[in-house]
Order: structure tokens, then sequence, then C-alpha cells
């Protein structure tokens, strides 16, 4: 077979009046916010974005598909947002007087957090047809985030000095206040002793249990989506696959499968729902017959919860699923499947789940689940 050269793609730095001019405005803003997409992680920019949050004590939002591009243990990060979010990023968006956007389409879309009004934006792509798509841009660049990030350090440095003159801790300190605040609100639900299990313990208990630099994470669409994202930390970039804008119900099995192909030493976990699983489950067999050790965590209320809501006609008749044991059904196809019913159960079957795959197993654990209504900042439909 003939091989061929690789492909080298283009990397076009941006105009430097167009950045020195972005970066004054930067400087200038009062309470201005990083708000950082998937483009971040294209371009390997994780380092330049934190040097330049660090450089001016900027916060850090990133989009559902640019989460991991910036480390959520870190002081300055909010978090993420899609059509749900943190508080940190609701908080901060809300008072923001200016936001650079950077790897990011900014597509007003129902998995895109829309941007508040009366913001200026300064907005960098490598896709001219995004700049002024959705907003209306002041100050739009065109480049690569990687070299973008870079040109806009240095302009920061030359305005500002070496030290970027931050604003000595105080805007961390706020993200930690208003973060510990906001998962005391949620602790009733995310350490929940309720039967059938709530959603959030099982997030939760899965967080303190699992390193998320060891780990790859993704989700599916739906009720999984909403809930996993705005309380996950990823803290290494591609540590996180979000999505949730073109794909259809099981794509996250997927993409797991292929997640630990690629990085076959990280512990790699998707969060279906039982919907999600009735209609692409048997990829699951895929998994058990190439090899591929991933765990599928499936969180089983028996009921398609977010669509049902999401009906516009009060007497429309509510949408079920069969309440199917998937565990059974996993084992039916090879793998190793727990059915798990009591909080007390969650961590140590995560933790058998590991193990499992770390011997070479496909691993379901089916949770059963109460049909939880509520999620951190949802935008209305």
């Amino acid at each position: 077979m003939q091989h061929l050269p690789a492909v080298k793609p283009t990397r076009p730095a941006g105009n430097p009046r167009e950045i020195e001019a972005a970066a004054r405005v930067l400087v200038q803003a009062h309470h201005p916010l990083l708000h950082a997409g998937q483009g971040v992680l294209y371009a390997e920019a994780t380092p330049e974005l934190i040097e330049l949050a660090d450089l001016l004590q900027i916060p850090v939002m990133t989009t559902l598909e640019g989460k991991s591009a910036f480390p959520e243990d870190h002081p300055l990060a909010l978090g993420s947002g899609s059509g749900v979010m943190s508080r940190p990023v609701y908080h901060f968006l809300g008072r923001a007087d200016m936001v650079f956007a950077i790897g990011t389409g900014l597509t007003k879309h129902g998995m895109a957090t829309t941007l508040p009004p009366g913001k200026v934006i300064i907005h960098a792509t490598n896709d001219v047809r995004d700049l002024n798509k959705n907003y209306q841009t002041e100050y739009p660049i065109l480049g690569d985030a990687r070299l973008v990030l870079r040109q806009m350090i240095d302009a920061v440095k030359d305005l500002r000095g070496a030290q970027g003159g931050g604003r000595d801790g105080a805007v961390a300190a706020e993200i930690t206040q208003v973060r510990e605040g906001w998962l005391q609100e949620w602790m009733p639900k995310l350490a929940s002793d309720e039967v059938p299990l709530n959603p959030y313990r099982i997030i939760w208990d899965f967080m303190h249990t699992v390193d998320a630099r060891e780990a790859i994470v993704t989700h599916d669409s739906g009720g999984p989506r909403d809930q996993l994202m705005p309380f996950y930390r990823a803290t290494a970039p591609r540590s996180y696959i979000g999505w949730g804008k073109s794909h259809a119900l099981g794509t996250g099995l997927g993409l797991i499968i292929g997640a630990k192909l690629a990085a076959p030493g990280k512990f790699c976990v998707n969060f279906m729902g039982d919907v999600a699983f009735g209609m692409t489950g048997l990829d699951f067999e895929t998994a058990v017959g190439c090899g591929i050790p991933i765990t599928t965590i499936v969180l089983n209320n028996s009921s398609g919860a977010i669509e049902r809501r999401g009906l516009a006609h009060p007497d429309a008749t509510p949408t079920r699923v069969s309440g199917a044991n998937y565990a059974d059904l996993g084992r039916s196809l090879g793998g190793y499947a727990e059915r798990v019913e009591k909080p007390a159960e969650i961590i140590p079957a995560i933790q058998r789940a590991r193990r499992m795959n770390d011997e070479g197993h496909a691993v379901l654990l089916e949770f059963i689940t109460c049909d939880e209504p509520h999620y951190s900042h949802r935008r209305g439909l």
C-alpha cells in the first residue's frame, strides 16, 4: 500500500494591529472574561491560555466542546457552559463587560451558552465564516488559537509590563466563594441517600473516586450530559469529550471506544441514559469482541425524562421505556456488568469497573436512578 505524506496544516497568526487594539481593550476592561472553545484543544494552546489568564488574573470558562481546554481545578477556572452551566459561569458571564472568545465559533445554539447583551467582544477564530455570524464583534481576529494567544500575551506584556498588572488574587477568591456556595446548594442532591439513586450522587461519587487526570470521560446527549457537564472538573486537555450539537443519542459509546484506542492507559468512561442505550447499546458488544476495555455507565430511570419535559402539550402521552435489565444484557454480550441500586454500592462498583478494565474487560454499570428534573442554570426551552 502506498503511504501518502501527512498533510501539513497552515497556522496563520493574527493581524498585529488587530492584536494590539484587542490587547488594549483586554487590559482596560473592568470585568473581562476568557471564553475558550474547541479550537484551543485543536491548536494545543492550553499552556498559552493558562499564561494569559494568570498574567491578567482573568476568569476562564469553556464551551461544551472546549471543556478540558483549561484545567478546571485552576483557581481562575469557572467551569463550562452549554444549555446548562456552573454557577461560576453564570455569575461571571453575567457581570463581564468584555468577553475574549478564543477558538470558538460563538454559534447561537441550544448547546451553546448565550452571551448576554452589552458585552464588548474580542473574537479570535481560524474560520472567517464565524466572525460576526451570530454576534457583532468589535474586535475580530482571524488566526490560529495558539499563535493568537501568544501574540496577545506579548502585547499585554508590552502594555502592562511582565507582571501584567494582575488583580492580586481577588478574582480567584471570588470564584472559590461562588463555587462553594453553589455546591452547598446542590449538596442535598450530590450527597443524596435516596433510592432510586439520584444521578447527581453517582456523578459526585465518581468525581471523588477517579482522578480526572487518569481518565477520559464523555456523556451522551440529554439528561446525562446536562447533569454531568456543570459539575465534573476536567483537569487535563482532552480528558473530557464534550458534544451535543449535531449527533444522535448513543454517540458517546462510540466516542469512548475510540478514546480507549487512542489512549489505552486511561480509564475511559461514558455516561448515557437508558434511551440512548436502547438505541445503540449493542455497540457494547463491539467493545467486548474487539477487546476494548471501556466502562459504560447507564443511568436508568426507565424514562426519556428530558424529552418528556420538553413536550409542548401538557396532555401529551409521557415517554416511557421498557425498564429492561441492561446489566443482564451486558453480561449476555460477554462483558462484565453490575446493576447498582443502593448509594453505598456506587463507589465500590466504580472501583471494580476500573479493576476489570485494567484486566482487559469491557464493563457496563447500570445504575437505577430516579427521574431527576433539576439542572444547574438550565436555559428555558
